[in-house]
């Protein structure tokens, strides 16, 4: 009797806790868990991630980011081309196979463009940045907390939206509620429809003091539908 009284304590204890808490404590838990010495911030590293989809070849794309210098570079290798991009700040500059002269043909053919290149920076740099990319300006957090079971798994949820120049999808943000570690995360283009996707996160990897998601795999929300996985490969120190 005096363990189930002990266990019942626990128990509510729990729920109360997860009622309570604000949607902005949430975040922070969240971000002590994956960024515990604010090296993101600052974050000055590269790592590879290697994409497996069905009915395609796999991807490999080593992203390298300088936050303060404001420098990014994405390097992809797919089948025999390579390709790549690199921002030094607004500066552009694209390359196919080594070579900075691409001709027209090649450019569509691989959809080369700088507006593709920092559509891929935005990318890389906001999935591998988060949580804390939850703080950035145009970034509207609901101020409620919500419980949801997620593939039988209970999470602490956090619904976001974002200002029409930043962006118009829906997005949820599942946190385990004892490690805040973010497990999983969903956006909907129109939420009504059912559409859009959620992603999967296992694993972490730590680069340069941030835990990211060592394992994303991808499914659409409607029909569960997988699209495919990512694997970050944290570079090897020689």
């Amino acid at each position: 009797m005096r363990n189930l009284i002990l266990i019942l304590i626990l128990f509510w204890g729990t729920v109360f806790y997860a009622q309570d808490i604000s949607a902005e404590e949430l975040l922070n838990k969240s971000i002590t868990f994956h960024n515990p010495n604010q090296k993101w911030e600052s974050f000055n590293g590269s790592f590879t991630v290697l994409m497996n989809t069905p009915k395609s070849s796999d991807r490999l794309s080593t992203i390298k980011i300088d936050l303060l210098k404001e420098q990014f570079s994405l390097s992809v290798e797919k089948d025999s081309t390579t390709y790549s991009y690199l921002f030094n700040k607004e500066k552009c500059t694209i390359r196919l196979n080594g070579s900075t002269e691409i001709s027209e043909t090649d450019r569509k053919k691989h959809r080369l463009s700088c507006e593709r290149g920092k559509m891929m920076q935005n990318y890389y740099t906001y999935l591998y940045g988060l949580p804390m990319k939850l703080k950035d300006p145009g970034t509207i957090l609901d101020d409620t907390v919500q419980s949801k079971t997620f593939k039988g798994k209970k999470y602490l949820v956090l619904k976001v939206n974002y200002e029409e120049e930043v962006g118009n999808d829906v997005w949820y943000f599942y946190f385990d509620p004892n490690t805040y570690a973010m497990e999983v995360y969903q956006f909907y283009h129109d939420e009504s429809k059912g559409d859009g996707e959620y992603i999967l996160l296992s694993g972490l990897e730590e680069i340069n003091g941030v835990k990211m998601p060592k394992t994303r795999a991808w499914y659409y929300n409607k029909d569960d539908k997988y699209l495919g996985t990512d694997v970050l490969i944290k570079p090897t120190v020689h």
